[in-house]
């Protein structure tokens, strides 16, 4: 009982500050998402050509379009830190939260991990491109390891910015998150006015560089695995539950329009590298950024410099975000002791969950620094996933116990259940692309979150208090 007894360390009594409106709150969302505009999503075109990669970001599109308007109704109610953590301790119980919340962790951990690879290995190609004399290998962690000193730096940067306070932190987001989406904008209007800017170089040639579905309607369903890094990270939004002034309006807000501004950025990312690269090049194991190889190709060097910047900018503002956002969902679950409660501090002057922050980056910088890219995102991907399966039955728990009318609720979403139902089917074939390309990966951490599980309930269930799990002040639920 020695962990129950030191379970309130220096700061945990303190509350994080209510700080931020829906300008952050679609600067966290975008912001962790938008590097996926940049690279990763091009994976999917390897899977099922240009036109099976099309389908699947905006199948995908329709499968996050559900997460956001779910997660809009749900956070909005449940307004604590942990997002999707903490509406899980509400409507199911202390394992499936201990579950979400270690989705929640490693999900945007992973991503963390490959945003920074990506920000590494683009500096490289800098230099490379300043320095043609001394070429340095670019397309991974085994060829050189000149990238991995940019890489630590940006992670213990973002660190230490996450640590000093959430404010400043997602106002840096917008900013950086503005400029990266404004360079896609820049490079497609560019592209499509290149006659009359004096660029024929830039023309886009749709007609001659695409094919039909060169593996068929199987490669279309392969491709769903990779047309998640579209969107992967939008639910980040519910972390910020317990910062903003207003969750009513900050998140519904916040959240619904960073899905538009996503689904947007994809269709004009695909028309731009699809129209410029043949689908081959873009669909490579080894292409990391096929936007910025977009703009190298149209010999228009104002074009590159944007690109780089927005490039790297994406996968700096993705990052911080995911700092931020696996910081929260660690933060709760020592606060509510599924984990040490050690890690349920809060910083004194900054009020932050410092402990937390500080202890996931050097998991973060392992992953970034030994790992291929197209494993850390498929981690990622994973437990976005099984995230993602969670929520319709959190929807339909929530509604059940709570029915529309019994409880005050920011935003109720339109149409249910049938978001709920299209998610969990979406879901569900999702899951059948990823085995396709990565069963091996998708065996071993199912396996792992059965051992977690296991653990949880053997060795640390001991020390939750029950009776402080329901933080709403909510009639009973109907039917209890």
């Amino acid at each position: 009982m020695a962990d129950i007894a030191s379970t309130q360390p220096k700061g945990a009594s303190l509350n994080l500050l209510k700080v931020l409106g829906p300008v952050h709150v679609w600067a966290l969302g975008v912001g962790i998402v938008l590097v996926g505009e940049f690279m990763g999503w091009n994976y999917a075109v390897g899977k099922g050509g240009a036109f099976g990669a099309l389908i699947a970001a905006w199948v995908i599109g329709l499968l996050y379009t559900c997460v956001a308007m779910i997660d809009s109704e749900v956070t909005s109610t449940v307004a604590a830190a942990g997002g999707q953590y903490a509406q899980a301790k509400h409507t199911i119980g202390p394992l499936m939260a201990f579950n979400v919340g270690l989705y929640l962790v490693l999900a945007y951990t992973m991503l963390e991990a490959a945003d920074v690879q990506v920000a590494g290995l683009l500096v490289q190609i800098g230099v490379n491109r300043l320095n043609p004399a001394e070429p340095l290998g670019i397309y991974g962690p085994d060829t050189d390891h000149f990238w991995w000193a940019f890489t630590v730096f940006t992670l213990v940067s973002l660190a230490w910015l996450n640590y000093r306070g959430v404010f400043m932190t997602l106002t840096v987001n917008f900013i950086i998150t503005a400029a990266a989406f404004a360079s896609i904008l820049i490079l497609f209007f560019g592209t499509l006015f290149s006659t009359a800017l004096g660029h024929a170089d830039a023309a886009l040639l749709h007609h001659d560089l695409l094919t039909p579905l060169p593996y068929g309607w199987i490669g279309v369903i392969a491709a769903l695995h990779f047309g998640i890094w579209y969107y992967l990270g939008i639910e980040g939004t519910c972390q910020a539950a317990e910062e903003v002034r207003s969750p009513g309006r900050a998140l519904p807000l916040g959240t619904m329009t960073g899905i538009i501004t996503l689904l947007i950025a994809a269709a004009l990312t695909w028309y731009i590298a699809c129209g410029l690269l043949p689908w081959e090049y873009v669909g490579w194991d080894l292409e990391l950024a096929p936007l910025y190889d977009a703009a190298k190709i149209i010999n228009w060097p104002t074009m590159e410099i944007i690109l780089f910047i927005g490039t790297l900018f994406s996968a700096i503002a993705s990052a911080n975000g995911c700092i931020n956002d696996a910081a929260r969902a660690w933060f709760s679950m020592g606060r509510d002791r599924y984990l040490p409660a050690w890690f349920g501090a809060v910083h004194p002057r900054y009020r932050t969950p410092f402990r937390a922050i500080i202890f996931l980056i050097p998991i973060a910088a392992i992953f970034a620094l030994k790992v291929p890219l197209a494993q850390i995102i498929t981690f990622s991907i994973l437990s976005g996933l099984l995230n993602y399966t969670f929520m319709p039955i959190n929807i339909w728990l929530f509604r059940k116990y709570w029915p529309v009318g019994t409880i005050r609720r920011g935003f109720e979403h339109p149409f249910h259940p049938i978001p709920a139902i299209v998610l969990l089917v979406l879901c569900i074939t999702t899951m059948f692309a990823v085995y396709l390309g990565y069963g091996r990966q998708l065996l071993a951490m199912m396996a792992f979150y059965w051992i977690v599980s296991l653990w949880f309930h053997l060795f640390r269930y001991k020390y939750v208090r029950r009776a402080d799990q329901f933080t709403m002040n909510w009639p009973k639920p109907q039917g209890y």
